[in-house]
């Protein structure tokens, strides 16, 4: 008894510093969840402010500071200038006005550069605390890893708008940029919750199975709507239900271009007829999940769930529909961007819930 007793006052601060050092590590992970969603949502703005060529180079280091001088500044207007964006979009441009577009510009490569920094450094303090599982740091790791690729992707991308006879990037690489950072997102989601605590109620096989094509259809969803601002198809047939006078325009406007394969990408009648119709599919699968898991159990956190995502799911179909016939005005494709990555963020939560749940 006088061994027990010894040892408890020993034991409990030790298990409040595990306890802490757990709660910090969920904190950091879910941090880190958000400032990707922030970097999404800066990255958007870019897009929308036509912000995204205004910075002709990729310097990681150097390229921290922006221009502290005026001499500096024109510096950096001139870069700009040599560019057909300038020369056939932005032709008599004020310097404060490309002041403007520099910042979101600089803004958006400045918060990459503190996600990087606010993810490694707390990642190798936990890692010599012991609260990262060497498991867990490795899988950390390889999102860290992803996150180096999509700096060199969006430097890609960057690239292809300063090419001759571009006014911006081309599509298909902002959508490989764009469906990156949904990736690592969605890993970031995937630890944050397996972290966070876990449901042990039965899940059923088809429940399971319901949460991996929502996320699958979710992830489809924002690479067709990566689509859509690449190629500005936003800003045309800007009515619904209807598109061009019917449900779909004729096959000769979708199929126009040749060869046949570029219509998916770069025409603008296909690419937004194919978001429109996986957001009904997408909308039609949750509502149908969330009917299925009340069904089975409406007290359940899994029923609960489902049902949010459901009404997710469903403001964000009314709010793609109001950036559609407002002709997507910055705060309407801001705000449809950002749901889009908080509905990703739910149904990865959703599907690690459920199959943390079957295999307890």
């Amino acid at each position: 008894m006088t061994t027990l007793a010894a040892a408890s006052p020993s034991a409990a601060p030790s298990a409040d510093a595990d306890g802490r050092l757990a709660a910090a590590v969920r904190t950091w992970v879910w941090t880190l969840v958000l400032l990707v969603v922030a970097m999404v949502a800066v990255g958007g703005a870019t897009r929308l402010t036509g912000s995204g060529l205004s910075i002709t180079e990729w310097k990681p280091v150097t390229g921290a500071l922006p221009p502290l001088s005026h001499e500096a500044w024109l510096a950096e207007f001139e870069k700009y200038r040599q560019i057909d964006q300038y020369r056939l979009l932005n032709a008599g441009m004020s310097l404060a006005e490309f002041q403007f577009i520099y910042w979101w510009e600089w803004g958006h490569r400045q918060l990459g550069r503190l996600l990087g920094v606010v993810f490694f450094i707390p990642l190798i303090f936990f890692w010599l605390k012991g609260a990262v599982t060497t498991r867990l740091a490795g899988g950390l790791l390889f999102i860290g890893a992803l996150g180096g690729l999509q700096a060199t992707v969006g430097w890609i991308m960057v690239a292809s708008g300063l090419e001759p006879g571009m006014t911006a990037v081309a599509p298909i690489k902002l959508t490989a940029h764009l469906t990156i950072a949904s990736v690592i997102l969605a890993l970031l989601a995937w630890v944050a919750t397996g972290l966070s605590t876990r449901e042990r109620a039965p899940v059923s096989p088809a429940l399971a199975r319901g949460a991996k094509i929502l996320v699958a259809l979710v992830f489809l969803q924002i690479a067709l709507g990566g689509l859509v601002a690449g190629s500005r198809a936003g800003f045309t047939f800007n009515t619904w239900p209807l598109m061009d006078g019917g449900f779909s325009p004729p096959l000769a406007t979708l199929f126009a271009v040749d060869p046949l394969i570029e219509n998916f990408v770069d025409n603008v009648a296909l690419v937004q007829l194919n978001h429109r119709l996986v957001a009904y599919a997408l909308l039609a699968f949750a509502i149908w999940h969330a009917v299925q898991a009340w069904r089975a159990g409406p007290a359940t956190s899994a029923a609960k769930r489902a049902v949010a995502l459901a009404g997710l799911t469903s403001a964000q179909a009314v709010l793609g529909i109001v950036t559609l016939l407002l002709v997507v005005p910055l705060w309407a494709g801001l705000a449809h961007q950002v749901l889009a990555m908080i509905l990703l963020i739910m149904a990865v939560a959703h599907l690690r819930a459920a199959r943390d749940a079957r295999a307890g």
